[in-house]
């Protein structure tokens, strides 16, 4: 299949481009600076002005988004959460004139939503089922997100939108700033530690994609996380227990306020979220598990 990915060239772009590269598809990857292509992965400019990519790329199977600022880089300044949520609006306005351009319309949209669409809670457990939303930075972010990606389906093509959940990598994403402490000595409780972590590993992420673009009976939300969410303390004890390092040291909230301002509602809420629909169709989680995850890490 030829496989346009905007926003290949972050954190889970590259991962995914790695394995879809090598099963054999061949790979776009839409870029605001052009980059060297190679044999399989070829860049294309895009939102820059005189940039056109629909003239580039052909006969298209599949659309993956990813586009968008980080949510974890920098305090969540007024100015950071209008560049968060604005470029994913953008992105996501480009791809669908980009597709309304082309004479073959691709056979499916993978757009990388978040669970941040769900309200924190310690109690509910989500599935792709659950209607709440919540009504933060990142709820109403996720949930104009999608509604914008869903204008796809008109053209009739297969519009899922992968609500990715705390995404780890060794070295990059949550789990390098989580272990830390622990490497220092001084790892411990964040916050209450009751607030749940719904995890998933980076490469489970990427046979997520490939999986979600082989079955078609696949639309809508997908929840990508592991089926065995954790509470914060319960991870952080696991961290420490992997790095053989105490879990002593706690946290406080307020202190945790004060250092990252807004963002700090990433480690002091969470949602139980599980992945219903990947289960119910068969999909089978390398790393299950936090311990699997984590001795495979760290």
């Amino acid at each position: 299949m030829k496989v346009v990915i905007a926003g290949g060239s972050g954190f889970i772009g590259q991962h995914i481009t790695d394995l879809l590269v090598k099963n054999g598809h061949e790979i776009i990857i839409f870029s605001r600076n052009k980059k060297t292509d190679s044999e399989k992965v070829k860049y294309v400019r895009w939102l820059q002005d005189g940039a056109s990519p629909e003239n580039e790329i052909g006969k298209v199977d599949v659309f993956i988004n990813l586009a968008g600022v980080s949510i974890n880089d920098g305090r969540w300044t007024e100015a950071h959460q209008k560049q968060i949520y604005e470029s994913r609006m953008e992105a996501t306005d480009e791809l669908i004139r980009i597709i309304g351009d082309l004479d073959e319309k691709p056979s499916v949209f993978i757009n990388a939503s978040a669970i941040g669409i769900y309200p924190a809670s310690e109690t509910p457990i989500y599935t792709e089922e659950s209607a709440e939303v919540a009504t933060d930075l990142l709820g109403r972010t996720v949930s104009d997100w999608e509604k914008k990606a869903a204008s796809l389906n008109d053209f009739g093509i297969r519009t899922v939108f992968t609500r990715f959940g705390v995404v780890l990598w060794k070295d990059e994403g949550a789990l390098p700033l989580m272990v830390l402490p622990y490497k220092l000595y001084v790892g411990g409780k964040v916050g209450t530690g009751r607030q749940w972590v719904s995890w998933v590993h980076v490469r489970d992420v990427t046979r997520a994609i490939l999986h979600v673009m082989e079955n078609s009976q696949l639309e809508g939300a997908v929840n990508v996380t592991a089926p065995f969410p954790l509470r914060m303390d319960d991870f952080g004890k696991m961290i420490g227990a992997t790095l053989h390092r105490p879990h002593w040291f706690p946290a406080p909230s307020p202190i945790m306020k004060l250092a990252l301002g807004k963002k700090s509602s990433l480690v002091l809420e969470g949602q139980y979220v599980t992945p219903e629909k990947l289960l119910a169709d068969g999909f089978e989680f390398n790393f299950p598990v936090l311990s699997l995850a984590l001795e495979n890490l760290l």
